[in-house]
């Protein structure tokens, strides 16, 4: 019975930790077979990962009150606090980087890097986190909406000055309607079904809470599919890529701990330190890749560009998701 011990105690941390188990099985499952999850691939990975999002924002719209909807957009000092993390703290990042390393970086990684600390938060990843932490989810939305938004502009000025990159205007409208349709018509639905389904979901809360892992779970494995179809283990070299991974973990590391440091320091409730730190913090692959074939066009340096943003998107997601299960276990 005693030799029985160790393997009854790995099955049950295995237990307790599936999420991050399923976070490692989903990049080696990427990693392994990219063209069944890829964008357009064989399980057709972007449209899962689009309706996983649907379902969750929905149920989002289900569980929020229009009163906690309207907390949340009144949460000034979160928004201020998150819209100045993403386009003011990331960029002087940038500069004290590119001051301190630049002249040893290959010119195609440090433009990455910039477009890197230039770009949007996501939305989301960063609403499904905030929500499995158990934060302030409408605030969550209001912000990486809004982040995703001004990026369309801010993003390309960013670019620009820094790298004196020759920008092209994304389309505001096209950006603002597929916005809208994926995450906002969800949310509005769930809203006004709220009255006839309320007492469904409340019922069933701890099913559609385990979904949001899940839907997390699928959107590592298809944006990693992705990464690796586009040739992330293909292309670059050993060293190239442990650069880029070393400054890309070295960046969020220092993000997070900032944000966190920042709002407890402005005494933020948990809730809403939650929300600043999660959309804060991170950073949109799913708008990056686009935006900067605009930006760039046939740069010949493109998949060195988008190199930092591929290898930051899979470390916030394994890094926001060990601290939103933290978050969610306070208190129990």
């Amino acid at each position: 019975m005693t030799t029985l011990r160790p393997l009854q105690s790995f099955f049950a941390t295995l237990k307790k930790e599936w999420f991050l188990v399923g976070m490692i099985g989903a990049v080696l499952l990427a990693s392994l077979l990219p063209e069944w999850g890829k964008s357009g691939g064989r399980l057709h990975g972007d449209q899962m990962a689009n309706g996983g999002i649907a379902i969750v924002f929905f149920l989002h719209g289900l569980g929020i009150s229009p009163q906690s909807l309207r907390d949340g957009m009144s949460r000034w000092k979160v928004h201020i606090f998150v819209q100045l993390c993403t386009f003011a703290v990331f960029p002087l990042i940038w500069i004290a980087t590119y001051a301190l390393v630049g002249r040893w970086l290959p010119p195609g990684l440090a433009l990455g890097f910039c477009y890197l600390c230039a770009l949007p938060s996501t939305i989301s990843s960063s609403v499904a986190m905030t929500g499995l932490a158990r934060g302030n989810v409408p605030a969550a939305i209001f912000n990486a909406t809004l982040s995703s938004i001004l990026g369309i502009v801010i993003t390309p000025l960013l670019v620009a000055s820094f790298a004196g990159a020759n920008s092209h205007w994304l389309s505001f409208q096209d950006a603002v309607l597929g916005i809208a349709r994926l995450l906002l018509l969800p949310l509005v639905l769930g809203q006004l079904l709220r009255p006839l389904l309320h007492a469904w979901h409340q019922k069933y809360k701890h099913y559609t809470n385990l979904l949001d892992r899940w839907v997390i779970l699928m959107l590592v494995y298809t944006a990693f599919c992705d990464s690796v179809a586009s040739g992330l283990w293909r292309d670059n070299g050993i060293g190239m890529l442990a650069t880029a991974l070393l400054g890309a973990g070295l960046i969020l590391a220092l993000v997070l701990s900032l944000t966190t440091w920042l709002v407890r320091r402005l005494g933020f409730p948990v809730e809403d330190e939650i929300a600043a730190v999660f959309c804060g913090s991170k950073k949109t692959m799913a708008s990056g890749v686009p935006m900067a074939k605009l930006l760039f066009g046939a740069h010949p340096s493109l998949g060195l560009i988008l190199l930092p943003i591929m290898l930051y998107h899979q470390l916030q997601l394994f890094a926001c998701s060990m601290l939103a299960n933290r978050y969610a276990r306070r208190g129990t």
